[in-house]
């Protein structure tokens, strides 16, 4: 199910355009490595989700149940 894939990245966008601004402000050590750590998340989840629209791995496990079931029904 691509527009999932799709659906997760334009989430991931609009929670960047968000944070963006926030990102330079940090001023501790605490907020540096909190902007850092939730980056690092960001780029896995947007590399995930590139990889299931490129067809480099296998969907999730719901999205291929629902897949089986569809093909079942034709």
């Amino acid at each position: 199910m691509r527009h999932y894939a799709i659906l997760r990245l334009l989430l991931a966008g609009f929670f960047l355009y968000f944070a963006w601004p926030l990102i330079p402000e940090a001023s501790s050590q605490m907020e540096a490595i909190f902007w850092g750590s939730w980056l690092v998340f960001f780029l896995l989840v947007v590399g995930a989700n590139f990889a299931t629209l490129l067809q480099m791995t296998a969907p999730p496990a719901m999205e291929q149940e629902q897949y089986r079931q569809r093909q079942r029904q034709y």
